[in-house]
Protein backbone atom coordinates (compact mmCIF):
# COMPACT_ATOMS: atom_id res chain seq x y z
CA UNK A 1 0.00 0.00 0.00
CA UNK A 2 3.10 2.31 0.69
CA UNK A 3 4.37 1.97 -2.58
CA UNK A 4 1.14 3.06 -4.51
CA UNK A 5 1.66 6.15 -2.35
CA UNK A 6 4.81 6.61 -3.10
CA UNK A 7 3.87 6.23 -6.53
CA UNK A 8 1.01 8.79 -6.88
CA UNK A 9 3.50 11.33 -5.33
CA UNK A 10 5.47 10.99 -7.87
CA UNK A 11 2.79 11.70 -10.66
CA UNK A 12 1.87 14.99 -8.51
CA UNK A 13 4.63 16.09 -7.67
CA UNK A 14 5.76 15.58 -11.58
CA UNK A 15 2.20 17.41 -12.82
CA UNK A 16 3.06 19.93 -10.39
CA UNK A 17 6.40 20.84 -11.71
CA UNK A 18 5.97 20.47 -15.31
CA UNK A 19 2.63 22.96 -14.49
CA UNK A 20 4.68 25.40 -13.11
CA UNK A 21 7.25 24.95 -15.77
CA UNK A 22 4.66 25.59 -18.32
CA UNK A 23 3.00 28.86 -16.89
CA UNK A 24 6.47 30.27 -15.93
CA UNK A 25 8.11 29.57 -19.83
CA UNK A 26 8.54 33.48 -20.99
CA UNK A 27 9.44 34.61 -17.59
CA UNK A 28 12.56 31.48 -17.50
CA UNK A 29 13.07 32.64 -21.42
CA UNK A 30 14.00 36.06 -20.32
CA UNK A 31 15.98 35.14 -16.85
CA UNK A 32 18.15 32.93 -18.67
CA UNK A 33 18.75 35.19 -21.71
CA UNK A 34 17.30 33.44 -24.81
CA UNK A 35 16.29 35.99 -27.28
CA UNK A 36 15.99 35.35 -31.24
CA UNK A 37 19.58 37.05 -32.17
CA UNK A 38 19.04 36.04 -36.52
CA UNK A 39 17.61 39.81 -36.86
CA UNK A 40 17.02 43.16 -34.88
CA UNK A 41 13.78 44.14 -34.26
CA UNK A 42 12.02 45.58 -37.32
CA UNK A 43 11.92 49.12 -36.76
CA UNK A 44 15.78 48.95 -36.03
CA UNK A 45 17.93 48.43 -38.68
CA UNK A 46 21.70 46.63 -37.59
CA UNK A 47 23.53 49.68 -37.95
CA UNK A 48 21.69 51.10 -34.97
CA UNK A 49 21.62 48.11 -33.08
CA UNK A 50 23.54 48.43 -30.01
CA UNK A 51 23.89 46.19 -26.94
CA UNK A 52 21.49 48.74 -24.89
CA UNK A 53 19.05 47.94 -27.61
CA UNK A 54 19.63 44.31 -27.72
CA UNK A 55 18.59 44.32 -24.00
CA UNK A 56 15.98 46.66 -24.25
CA UNK A 57 12.72 45.46 -22.36
CA UNK A 58 9.66 46.38 -24.60
CA UNK A 59 5.76 44.43 -24.23
CA UNK A 60 2.53 45.12 -22.79
CA UNK A 61 2.95 45.86 -19.21
CA UNK A 62 -0.13 46.36 -17.20
CA UNK A 63 2.15 47.10 -14.20
CA UNK A 64 4.62 49.24 -16.35
CA UNK A 65 4.89 52.09 -14.20
CA UNK A 66 5.74 50.17 -10.77
CA UNK A 67 8.64 48.75 -12.98
CA UNK A 68 10.05 52.24 -12.67
CA UNK A 69 11.40 53.58 -9.47
CA UNK A 70 13.63 55.71 -9.97
CA UNK A 71 10.16 57.98 -11.94
CA UNK A 72 7.67 56.47 -9.83
CA UNK A 73 7.03 54.40 -6.10
CA UNK A 74 3.76 52.48 -6.01
CA UNK A 75 1.46 53.54 -2.88
CA UNK A 76 -1.24 51.05 -3.54
CA UNK A 77 -3.03 48.72 -5.71
CA UNK A 78 -6.78 47.79 -5.22
CA UNK A 79 -8.63 45.24 -7.31
CA UNK A 80 -12.16 44.16 -7.58
CA UNK A 81 -15.27 45.58 -9.63
CA UNK A 82 -15.20 48.75 -11.67
CA UNK A 83 -17.31 50.50 -9.27
CA UNK A 84 -15.25 49.35 -6.57
CA UNK A 85 -12.09 50.32 -7.85
CA UNK A 86 -13.51 53.69 -9.37
CA UNK A 87 -14.68 54.61 -5.65
CA UNK A 88 -10.79 54.33 -4.50
CA UNK A 89 -9.48 56.94 -7.37
CA UNK A 90 -7.79 59.48 -4.77
CA UNK A 91 -9.88 62.76 -4.47
CA UNK A 92 -8.90 65.64 -7.13
CA UNK A 93 -7.17 63.13 -10.17
CA UNK A 94 -8.68 63.64 -12.96
CA UNK A 95 -8.10 61.74 -16.31
CA UNK A 96 -5.48 62.67 -18.11
CA UNK A 97 -6.78 63.57 -21.61
CA UNK A 98 -5.61 61.02 -24.95
CA UNK A 99 -3.17 62.44 -26.57
CA UNK A 100 -0.97 63.88 -23.59
CA UNK A 101 2.73 63.60 -23.03
CA UNK A 102 4.57 63.84 -19.87
CA UNK A 103 7.66 63.40 -18.81
CA UNK A 104 9.45 62.58 -15.54
CA UNK A 105 12.85 62.86 -15.77
CA UNK A 106 14.23 59.59 -17.48
CA UNK A 107 10.36 58.27 -17.90
CA UNK A 108 7.89 59.50 -20.70
CA UNK A 109 4.23 59.04 -20.22
CA UNK A 110 1.95 59.40 -23.52
CA UNK A 111 -1.67 58.51 -23.38
CA UNK A 112 -3.59 56.79 -26.46
CA UNK A 113 -6.71 55.15 -27.27
CA UNK A 114 -7.35 53.67 -23.83
CA UNK A 115 -3.75 52.77 -23.61
CA UNK A 116 -0.95 54.09 -21.84
CA UNK A 117 2.60 54.01 -23.40
CA UNK A 118 5.58 54.46 -20.88
CA UNK A 119 9.77 55.12 -22.72
CA UNK A 120 12.45 55.18 -20.64
CA UNK A 121 15.38 54.95 -22.50
CA UNK A 122 15.46 52.15 -24.80
CA UNK A 123 12.83 50.33 -22.68
CA UNK A 124 9.21 50.70 -24.36
CA UNK A 125 6.34 49.34 -22.30
CA UNK A 126 2.37 49.36 -23.12
CA UNK A 127 -0.15 49.27 -20.37
CA UNK A 128 -2.64 47.75 -22.72
CA UNK A 129 -6.42 48.59 -23.43
CA UNK A 130 -8.67 49.99 -21.32
CA UNK A 131 -6.56 52.07 -19.32
CA UNK A 132 -6.93 55.45 -17.83
CA UNK A 133 -4.24 57.68 -16.39
CA UNK A 134 -5.29 60.12 -13.58
CA UNK A 135 -3.15 62.77 -12.47
CA UNK A 136 -2.78 65.40 -9.22
CA UNK A 137 -0.17 66.86 -8.15
CA UNK A 138 2.57 64.52 -7.66
CA UNK A 139 0.62 61.45 -7.94
CA UNK A 140 -0.64 59.40 -10.84
CA UNK A 141 -3.11 56.75 -10.68
CA UNK A 142 -3.67 54.47 -13.52
CA UNK A 143 -6.52 52.26 -13.87
CA UNK A 144 -6.59 49.71 -15.92
CA UNK A 145 -9.92 47.33 -16.97
CA UNK A 146 -10.32 43.89 -18.17
CA UNK A 147 -13.96 42.22 -18.52
CA UNK A 148 -15.66 42.92 -14.98
CA UNK A 149 -12.79 43.30 -12.67
CA UNK A 150 -10.31 45.95 -12.54
CA UNK A 151 -7.03 47.00 -11.02
CA UNK A 152 -6.28 50.32 -9.58
CA UNK A 153 -2.37 51.54 -8.75
CA UNK A 154 -1.74 54.72 -7.18
CA UNK A 155 1.90 56.15 -7.87
CA UNK A 156 4.28 58.81 -6.19
CA UNK A 157 6.15 60.84 -8.82
CA UNK A 158 9.54 60.84 -7.82
CA UNK A 159 11.19 63.08 -10.17
CA UNK A 160 10.27 66.41 -11.46
CA UNK A 161 8.30 67.31 -14.67
CA UNK A 162 10.46 68.23 -17.64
Amino acid sequence: MLRYYAIATVIVLAIAVVATAWSNRDFMRFKLGETNHSAPPPHVSSAQSSSSEARAVRGDAPWALSALPDCFVQRSESTGTLAYVRARIPVGEQPVAEGTRLAFGPCTIFVRDDEVLVDRGADRLRVPPRATLYRAGSSLALLRVTGSSAVLRTYDITTKNQ
